[in-house]
């Protein structure tokens, strides 16, 4: 009897370490670099780690929640999977995290199984960023040694432009005194009947090379008419004209390296006359969460705070607080620098190139420019702005330039509306130009009319 007892209480202290093992263990499974992955890719639209987005910051959450709330890891797993359904069964804590957050409705995660939530947990508590930081401190160190071997080059130029400068200053100076030798010359009274043979000679040579002179002049009044008409011809057309903005915004890391399509944000180029400049609403419909900038490309003599900083005046001119997640209503509007501007006599529609034109004028691009293609519509007249940093006019947008395009590009024929409505014209054309299978341009439907683009 006595010794079933001494095993009987031998196997419940066993038991109770074995309990009281068990507890932290519990809080280390889970894989941390799975649930990285998994992190990413459910969790990073609404949270961060260190913090608070839309949700709070969720760097040791399991750690946090159990000390200030006193809820364990099964109602973790019970509110990630579905935060509705707990709140509804009149859980006090999860209606506290709800009205704390305005009321904002988590997303419902039913997918996850119970292993995945445990690996987004052992992330959270213990994210590996070791390496992140080794890699992070690897490219400071590039970075400084760009920098400075930058500097270096800075001061070699610097050097070189003084040595010049003190160069020009010293010819400078040198023809001075030589001009104000030759004014004393000129002074000087015995060389008046040198001086006034001179002018007698000039004289009979004029008078004898009149009409030679008489040409030239005419020849020079005519290249200054043809330059002066020239540079008429000119003006507005600002071919590379990139003005610097009160935002830095670089379309090669949104429309290149992010691939965002040009319509999210120039949603008015497919359904207006006008692209419109998108509103900082749209901006902030992706940097409300994303405040900093973690891109992998970074523009030559940019860096991480540089970008971090132009995220900050998008928050500043839209009366953003991102500690509160809130809007100030204190907004300002931002004066960007107008690039492309149509005369106000051009009418120009975006709706009709972008959907009616987008395939024939791809394809007209394409075979004229076979080394230079291109995939969407945008690109023909703006060029390749997925690789520009700062947007600047690519091409001349000259009335020649519009009418070029017009005369070789050709109708979308496959379309059954073109298909239809030019039918008898198509017949007609292929009659009159075999050789070319009676190809239909823009401008043998009115692409070449005054009335189409002048009104």
């Amino acid at each position: 009897m006595i010794s079933w007892r001494k095993h009987y209480k031998s196997a419940l202290v066993a038991l109770g370490m074995l309990l009281s093992a068990g507890a932290p263990l519990h809080a280390q499974e889970g894989d941390p670099k799975k649930g990285e992955q998994l992190f990413k890719t459910n969790c990073t639209a609404c949270h961060a780690l260190d913090k608070q987005l839309v949700g709070p910051a969720l760097e040791k959450v399991e750690e946090r929640l159990q000390s200030e709330a006193g809820v364990d890891r099964d109602w973790l797993h019970k509110w990630i999977k579905d935060n509705k359904a707990l709140r509804e069964s009149g859980d006090k804590y999860a209606n506290e995290v709800y009205e704390k957050y305005n009321k904002s409705e988590m997303q419902l995660f039913p997918n996850l199984s119970e292993q995945d939530i445990d690996d987004i947990l052992a992330y959270t508590a213990n994210p590996p960023a070791k390496e992140e930081a080794a890699a992070g401190g690897e490219k400071e160190n590039a970075n400084s040694l760009k920098a400075i071997e930058d500097a270096q080059k800075n001061s070699v130029n610097s050097r070189i432009v003084m040595v010049s400068l003190f160069v020009i200053a010293g010819l400078l100076l040198w023809l001075l005194i030589r001009l104000r030798e030759l004014v004393k010359l000129q002074r000087d009274e015995t060389l008046d009947v040198l001086q006034e043979g001179r002018v007698r000679n000039f004289g009979e040579i004029y008078e004898k090379y009149n009409p030679v002179f008489k040409g030239l002049l005419g020849l020079l009044a005519l290249l200054a008419l043809y330059g002066i008409w020239n540079s008429l011809m000119w003006i507005g057309v600002y071919k590379g004209y990139k003005p610097e903005q009160p935002i830095y915004f670089s379309h090669k890391i949104h429309a290149g390296e992010n691939k965002i399509d040009c319509q999210l944000c120039h949603s008015g180029a497919k359904y207006g006359k006008v692209s419109e400049i998108p509103s900082l609403n749209v901006c902030m419909n992706c940097h409300r969460n994303i405040s900093e900038y973690n891109g992998k490309y970074m523009e030559p003599g940019k860096d991480k705070a540089f970008y971090d900083a132009e995220i900050q005046k998008i928050y500043e001119h839209a009366g953003w607080d991102p500690a509160t997640q809130s809007y100030t209503g204190k907004a300002k509007p931002v004066q960007w620098v107008r690039i492309h501007n149509m005369q106000d006599f051009v009418y120009f529609n975006h709706a009709q190139h972008v959907v009616a034109g987008e395939k024939a004028i791809i394809d007209g691009f394409n075979k004229k420019n076979p080394n230079n293609q291109i995939d969407i519509v945008c690109k023909a007249c703006h060029g390749k702005i997925d690789t520009m940093n700062v947007v600047q006019m690519a091409n001349d947008f000259t009335m020649g330039w519009c009418i070029e395009c017009h005369r070789t590009t050709e109708v979308d024929m496959n379309n059954g509306y073109n298909q239809a409505y030019f039918s008898k014209l198509h017949e007609k054309l292929k009659k009159q130009y075999p050789k070319d299978g009676g190809k239909i341009t823009v401008d043998a439907i009115g692409g070449l009319e005054c009335g189409k683009c002048h009104y």
